[in-house]
């Protein structure tokens, strides 16, 4: 093999083949073992990391499904409580429609009863003028006034 003027020969290539055995063994001998430990010690590390990072993203979607649990109970309590809500008023409306009904009805048959009364009243008190107030009106429609004795008869 030819390299120029950097042309090793035989003895040199194995001097440096065994250099670098040896220097390659030392070295896989030292720093080997210790940066595999390093390695597997970072890997310990990561892998933990990772399966407490697992455990946290866990526990979270425990708490999540528990809020949201209770979210839609606190929902459901409320739209029961609205429901609940409606129904009284509705039930306080038709009682106080009722109600109001019933006065009406009350106070309806209360007037009713006062005009039947003041009607017979008036109808009592008119009913002796009755003759004398025709013959004013019959005077005043033909225009000459007529005794109330006539209009009676």
């Amino acid at each position: 093999m030819n390299v120029g003027p950097l042309n090793p020969t035989l003895p040199d290539l194995l001097i440096g083949l065994v250099s670098f055995v040896i220097c390659f063994w030392i070295l896989a001998g030292v720093l080997l073992p210790r940066l595999k430990r390093t390695l597997e010690e970072r890997e310990a590390l990561t892998t933990g990391r990772t399966r407490e990072a697992e455990a946290v993203l866990a526990e979270a979607a425990e708490v999540r499904a528990r809020y949201e649990a209770e979210l839609a109970g606190a929902r459901h309590e409320a739209a029961r409580i609205r429901q609940q809500a409606k129904e009284e008023g509705s039930a306080a409306i038709a009682a106080a429609r009722a109600e109001g009904a019933r006065e009406r009805d009350e106070a309806i048959a209360s007037a009713t009863e006062t005009i039947s009364a003041a009607r017979s009243a008036a109808e009592a008190e008119l009913r002796p003028h009755v003759h004398v107030l025709a013959a004013e009106l019959a005077g005043r429609i033909l225009g000459e006034p007529l005794p109330a004795t006539a209009a009676g008869r």
